[in-house]
């Protein structure tokens, strides 16, 4: 069945998974939840399913995350997710046990446990072949950075557990960070800032709808505002506050600066000249979390070089894992190489 499976490529992201079916496109965006029965450890909802029960769920039944940092901590719940998906993918195919051949994106920080478990987790899900990709190189080539070019290109990719900062050039990574600060380091800032504010207690979804309607990284040219809904801890009853963009800016401006700081470290470790490319191409920045307010804002003022989102960020990865997969040959370098294994 293999030669009628399709060709996929996955961005197995901490907050969503975005799958990419080579001729297709994006066929799937979805959070990386799943909902499990908490004794058989069964998946009863995997993807926006699952996220709906956050916090909602009966006592047998918890929503889990199977990834923390970009990396799987669940090993058979990402099994399970990566199953769904692959499956959700040949909905409109013929194919009744689909084995496609599959790209997916990894941290470039990932130890080798770590690559050899997505690895493990992919063909267990079904793949046929399984290649992997660092996150960034995948992020450059779907923003269509010049990346195989003799010139020196930059992409920050934000995303939900990891923020990835390389320096490419002639297909090559030159100089790279991996951090595991991220979107949902923001999301814990703004749950704790609150908390400690203003004795309210509120969920992750409440304080990742702040982070994306008021977050910023800069003041705003108009300051906003929005009710907050949680528990006050000390009556234990549910209240609702307002609270400005500016309170929001303050709570995640250590995060911010930590990846400001990620940043500045990468260029300069960088040669001079390709700094002076850098002057030139700019910073180009993917993921969820490139879409922060005033983001672009704060990086060129601390940078000082022209700094600039791919269109579409949250799909960068996606995309780049599906060009692989056009030419599998062309591409091999970009591949990462797994120890002890005949498979590259």
């Amino acid at each position: 069945m293999g030669l009628f499976s399709l060709d996929i490529g996955i961005d197995l992201g901490t907050a969503n998974t975005l799958v990419n079916v080579r001729g297709k496109g994006i066929v799937i965006n979805e959070p990386s939840w799943v909902a499990i029965e908490k004794r058989t450890r069964r998946p009863l909802a995997i993807g926006l399913q699952a996220k709906e029960m956050v916090g909602r769920t009966p006592a047998n039944v918890i929503a889990v995350r199977p990834l923390r940092d970009g990396v799987i901590s669940e090993f058979e719940i990402t099994q399970a997710m990566l199953g769904y998906f692959i499956g959700k993918a040949h909905q409109q195919s013929v194919v009744p046990m689909p084995r496609p051949r599959v790209v997916v994106g990894i941290p470039s920080g990932a130890t080798e446990v770590e690559k050899r478990a997505v690895y493990d987790a992919a063909m267990s899900a079904g793949a046929r072949e399984t290649y992997l990709i660092e996150e960034p190189r995948a992020a450059a080539l779907g923003a269509g950075l010049p990346v195989a070019e003799v010139q020196g290109s930059m992409v920050v990719d934000i995303g939900g557990g990891t923020t990835e900062v390389a320096i490419i050039s002639m297909g090559g990574i030159v100089v790279s960070r991996s951090l595991r600060v991220a979107g949902d380091e923001m999301d814990q800032d703004i749950i704790q800032y609150i908390r400690n504010k203003y004795n309210l207690f509120i969920g992750e979804r409440m304080a990742e709808l702040v982070k994306m309607q008021i977050g910023s990284a800069y003041p705003l040219p108009e300051e906003k505002t929005m009710s907050v809904r949680g528990r006050n801890l000390v009556s234990g009853l549910p209240e609702t506050l307002e609270i400005s963009s500016v309170e929001i800016r303050e709570a995640i401006a250590g995060s911010v600066q930590v990846i400001v700081d990620t940043i500045k470290d990468a260029i300069d470790e960088a040669p001079p000249e390709i700094v002076a490319d850098l002057i030139e191409t700019g910073i180009c920045l993917a993921g969820g979390g490139a879409q922060l307010q005033g983001l672009v804002e704060r990086l060129s003022d601390e940078l000082h070089v022209r700094v600039w989102v791919a269109e579409d960020p949250m799909t960068c990865v996606a995309r780049g894992a599906g060009m692989i997969l056009e030419d599998l040959d062309k591409y091999a370098d970009f591949l990462v190489g797994l120890d002890r294994t005949g498979s590259r």
